[in-house]
């Protein structure tokens, strides 16, 4: 077993992610300029829930 399947799922995503992005030749600055819009998403998610 190796220690990626150990990991929390927040690492196993955080991986998976990079794998992505990298193998699809993804530019750096695209690739921010997405998990930037991805990250506010699913933080206005987030607090939308608390409510």
């Amino acid at each position: 077993m190796s220690a990626l399947t150990t990991a929390p799922k927040h690492i196993q995503l955080a991986v998976d992610l990079i794998q992505l992005l990298e193998e699809n030749n993804i530019a750096t600055d695209t690739a921010i300029a997405a998990l930037e819009i991805v990250l506010a998403d699913f933080k206005n998610k987030d607090a939308s829930n608390q409510d």
